[in-house]
């Protein structure tokens, strides 16, 4: 049987009318570009977060939504990356959440020394008024959503040539640390000299003497092969630091109103896996640096209270001062450390 000509147009037309209708229920899928500075392998947290977002979100919206992933400071450095997730050139961003302080300097409360005692400090805090107070702060500021807070694998301790187990011993020594006023006032209350190097500088300036140890996490230290050139950790524990996600506003205006509960429970879902991989991670690197001829040795109850205090009554206590919105933000994380 062939159809008439006629009966093709009003087929073909009725279709035409009816197409309308469809595509108001099928949505294009939307794909967010989503920067990393590590490498995309499972030694990374960044790597390790968004590979169980991925998961997550094809399970819960199957192909509506992806994340386009970049590592290795593909789309550029962090600093610049920042700018870009404000204006909406890439979408999200994982990251540390010092770097967020260009734009957000109290932010940088988080990285003051001793704040935290444990990751599961850290997330009760960040899940709560701390953290919420944070995203308002960044909403209005930047237009940008902190969508979470993961965990880096494993708190920062020192390492150096010589064993160091008290705050007598790491007078005068000389560490590597971040290039930021917190680190460096956090080193020197602590009373060695903290030296602001490169982190691509630090293999050789620890071998050459130019700095005696370095202040780090467990994991970098193994990958890093950094303890070829330090035998000993004093397991400070000075910062556990939060990782964060972030999105702009006109990305978070591009996934479709419908679909974004399931996307921010994927969110959530990736963080609560990433956490419990990160501390297994933390703990596997630190076992596996003993084997390497690493030794370790935990820093004393009185020299960590000796020492938040010292943190509390002059580096808080200025930062507190000079950004008035975080001393209730301290007084929080003081009630969840003591709980």
């Amino acid at each position: 049987m062939t159809f008439s000509r006629r009966r093709f147009l009003q087929s073909t037309g009725a279709a035409a009318l009816s197409a309308p209708a469809f595509l108001a229920h099928a949505q294009a899928p939307v794909a967010l570009r989503f920067s990393s500075s590590m490498t995309a392998d499972e030694n990374a947290a960044h790597y390790v977060w968004y590979q169980r977002m991925q998961a997550n979100l094809k399970a819960a919206v199957g192909d509506a939504v992806r994340l386009d992933y970049f590592p290795n400071n593909q789309l550029g450095k962090e600093s610049d990356v920042v700018q870009q997730v404000k204006v909406g050139s890439i979408d999200m961003m994982v990251t540390g959440s010092s770097i967020w302080a260009t734009v957000l300097p109290e932010i940088g409360m988080l990285d003051l020394g001793y704040m935290f005692d444990s990751y599961a400090q850290v997330a009760k805090a960040m899940e709560g008024p701390v953290g919420a107070t944070f995203n308002d702060m960044l909403q209005k500021r930047a237009g940008c959503t902190i969508l979470t807070w993961a965990s880096h694998f494993g708190p920062r301790n020192v390492y150096t040539k010589q064993q160091i187990k008290t705050l007598a011993e790491i007078k005068g020594v000389k560490l590597r640390v971040l290039p930021t006023p917190a680190f460096i006032e956090t080193f020197k209350i602590m009373g060695a000299i903290p030296t602001p190097i490169p982190f691509g500088e630090l293999y050789m300036s620890a071998q050459t003497g130019v700095v005696e140890g370095f202040e780090h996490d467990a994991g970098t230290v193994l990958a890093s092969k950094l303890n070829e050139v330090t035998k000993s950790c004093w397991q400070t524990e000075h910062l556990f630091s939060p990782m964060i996600v972030v999105i702009g506003r006109r990305s978070m205006e591009r996934i479709p109103a419908s679909l974004r509960p399931a996307f921010l429970k994927a969110v959530a879902e990736s963080t609560q896996q990433e956490r419990v991989i990160a501390n297994e991670k933390a703990n596997s690197a630190i076992a596996e640096l003993k084997t390497k001829g690493m030794t370790f040795f935990p820093m004393s109850a009185a020299d960590r209270s000796t020492v938040r205090k010292e943190m509390q009554s002059r580096l808080w206590a200025d930062f507190a001062r000079q950004y008035p919105a975080t001393a209730p933000m301290f007084d929080s994380i003081a009630k969840i450390r003591a709980a």
